[in-house]
């Protein structure tokens, strides 16, 4: 599926006249790596968006504690719609009463490095492992580094899909300025 089409949700939910956040479609990436980027959205709450480059959109997920560098905590990673690569420079505000109005602010980005393997050890596909319901990944960013894993589970009683993200145990660190546990 297209980067227009895997958009709709995007941009079905903002009026470009009223917000500056980028439409999208305009970007073309080149990194060896594919890019991620945790931005602080004070809207309605205050949180975290996670945001994974796959393909050519960012896939994306509400973190409200954002994530932690310590591996036995257990991130609940709401995921929302899909958002344009542009979307990894944005900062500003969206104007109240727009979708997700508040203030938006890089928190971290950088590289990822997707590490999904199947039983045999044999690497996986990102985009299929996250269609699974299990990707792993090494974060290379300025406060965010070392393995993480998204995990989507059925939350509750009304079955809606939601994720864990967690830090493996294994290899690397997060720098300074992590959120608290």
């Amino acid at each position: 599926m297209g980067g227009e089409d895997r958009l709709r949700d995007y941009h079905g939910k903002r009026h470009f006249d009223r917000t500056a956040e980028p439409r999208g479609g305009g970007r073309e990436t080149e990194d060896a790596l594919p890019r991620f980027v945790v931005q602080i959205h004070d809207a309605r709450r205050m949180h975290f968006d996670f945001r994974l480059q796959v393909g050519d959109v960012l896939r994306s997920w509400s973190v409200p504690k954002g994530p932690s560098a310590d591996p036995r905590d257990k991130r609940l990673a709401v995921p929302t719609e899909d958002h344009p690569l542009e979307y990894e420079e944005f900062e500003g505000v969206i104007p109240r009463g727009e979708y997700g109005g508040g203030t938006v602010i890089v928190w971290d980005r950088g590289t990822y490095e997707p590490l999904s393997h199947d039983r045999r050890g044999r690497p996986v596909d990102f985009t299929a492992s996250l269609e699974r319901g299990h990707a792993t990944f090494r974060l290379h960013g300025a406060k965010l580094r070392g393995e993480y894993a998204l995990t989507r589970f059925r939350s509750g009683d009304d079955g809606e899909e939601a994720w864990l993200l967690v830090r493996a145990a294994k290899g690397g660190s997060a720098g300074r300025g992590a959120p608290d546990p």
